[in-house]
């Protein structure tokens, strides 16, 4: 018995020792080891679905106030347009540095001491050569004569004083110059913009925005022109400055009338005031391009008539104008004249022509290069202008 308890004594921390010396490899090897993670991996996203790979980036320092506002590029600043008012204090002066034959040569000639039929020869040739045309130069040569006649008037002044009076006459202070447009917020009303290539048309369409602007009126644009690769682009350009969006089509040669189409259901849809819709530059020889203005009024027209329609002249182009405007008035029922390039090298007189012609007021001139320089027509600006060449 004591040999046995000896035994039991020595042989049990052997026995222990050998235990544990067999448990500790097993644990180690029921606990493998995770694989190493990717360099710059962070944790996994708590929030992907499982077998979703999350695409990881890399983590960056927060950046300071300074360095997140460098980071942004800010909106640019809307511009203001100029108040519609201002533009004919412009008118007039621009006007008067024309060079336009009509005021200087018309003062020197009847400021003569005496009129024979020479000096009345210069002064026809001076009105042809301003583009008043033929009915209305013989017309104010008649009341001219019988004025001189009957009052037989001499000094400066007073012959200054009859030939506005004439003037103001030929241009037509009574006709209604005033866009047909409702009130703000009876909208929208559509105004279409037409003319031939060169005249500055899209850029009418952008001035004309910033008038309306002016004004207060919400204005959508349609880019209709979508024969020109730049010309919705520029659109764009001259909406963005004042807040105004562009509709235009996602590719070039689109359909114009279903641009047009858009345009008009977007204002509708944003409550906008006035839509304003651009169209390509056509011929009016052109029987193809005159019938597709066509379908782009016939669609415009669907909800309700259209408010305007303004054809787009150059003031240079003279007689040669007067025939476009002839054609697109029976194409598309033109309701008023915008005349650009009224400055420099303009004549002026075709106001004069296109209006007795067609009936069609002059409605809005161009006077240079300017984001203002558009203004709504002023006849009695118009011809102080003229006579102060």
């Amino acid at each position: 018995m004591n040999e046995l308890s000896d035994i039991l004594i020595w042989a049990l921390p052997a026995l222990a020792v050998v235990a544990v010396g067999v448990a500790v490899p097993l644990r180690r090897r029921s606990r493998r080891p995770a694989p190493p993670a990717a360099p710059g991996a962070g944790a996994p996203d708590a929030g992907a679905p499982s077998g979703t790979a999350v695409a990881e980036a890399p983590v960056a320092e927060p950046a300071t106030t300074a360095e997140a506002a460098e980071a942004v590029p800010a909106a640019p600043a809307l511009e203001t347009p100029e108040p519609v008012q201002g533009r004919l204090v412009r008118l007039r002066e621009r006007l008067a540095r024309s060079g336009s034959p009509l005021g200087a040569r018309l003062l020197a000639v009847l400021s003569r001491d005496h009129l024979g039929e020479d000096d009345w020869d210069e002064l026809e040739e001076v009105l042809l050569l301003g583009d008043v045309g033929a009915g209305p130069t013989a017309e104010l040569l008649d009341r001219l004569r019988e004025r001189v006649r009957v009052l037989g008037v001499r000094e400066p002044a007073a012959v200054r004083g009859l030939l506005r009076e004439l003037l103001l006459d030929l241009v037509g202070p009574d006709l209604d110059r005033s866009l047909a447009l409702p009130p703000a917020g009876e909208g929208p009303a559509v105004v279409l913009v037409v003319g031939v290539n060169g005249t500055g048309k899209t850029t009418t369409v952008g001035k004309l925005a910033r008038v309306l602007v002016a004004e207060g009126r919400s204005v959508v644009l349609g880019a209709a022109d979508t024969f020109r690769a730049a010309a919705a682009d520029q659109l764009a350009t001259w909406g963005a400055r004042v807040g105004v969006p562009t509709v235009r089509a996602e590719r070039d040669g689109a359909d114009p009338a279903a641009v047009a189409f858009d345009a008009l259901r977007e204002a509708q849809e944003a409550g906008a005031d006035v839509v304003l819709v651009d169209t390509a530059g056509r011929l009016q020889n052109k029987a193809g391009l005159m019938d597709e203005l066509g379908k782009i009024a016939r669609v415009l027209a669907r909800p309700g008539p259209i408010a305007e329609v303004l054809l787009v002249l150059d003031a240079t182009t003279g007689q040669n104008g007067l025939r476009q405007a002839q054609v697109f008035t029976e194409v598309a029922g033109v309701t008023g004249i915008v005349l650009t390039k009224l400055d420099g090298t303009a004549k002026g007189g075709i106001v004069v022509a296109v209006q007795r012609e067609l009936g069609v007021p002059v409605k809005l001139v161009g006077l240079g290069e300017g984001p203002d320089d558009l203004a709504p027509f002023d006849p009695e600006a118009f011809v102080d202008g003229l006579l102060a060449g």
